[in-house]
């Protein structure tokens, strides 16, 4: 639906017949840590998040996880078999 309150005349999802969604009844503008994100939209002259209506609350525990401009880096290692990796070392010592 179209946006009534603080983006007007934008696609909004949290809008409905009786309109906003969102328990303040309008969106709160982003935050900095959301700056060079695809997610964002600006209306007049602030810049809202089209896929949470308060960008602050998801940066409040960490990274937020709509951000498009952060990459995460994945810690796991490959997995190794134990009894493939107890052969081996056997293997080795003969």
């Amino acid at each position: 639906m179209l946006c009534t309150t603080t983006r007007e005349g934008m696609e909004c999802n949290f809008m409905s017949p009786k309109g906003c969604r969102f328990t303040a009844g309008t969106c709160h503008p982003i935050v900095e840590a959301c700056q060079g994100c695809d997610r964002t939209v600006t209306a007049g002259e602030q810049a809202y998040c089209k896929s949470y209506p308060d960008p602050a609350s998801k940066w409040r525990n960490g990274p937020c996880n709509f951000a498009t401009h952060i990459k995460v880096e994945s810690k796991e290692s490959a997995k190794i078999n134990p009894l493939k990796a107890s052969k081996r070392a056997s293997a080795k010592k003969k």
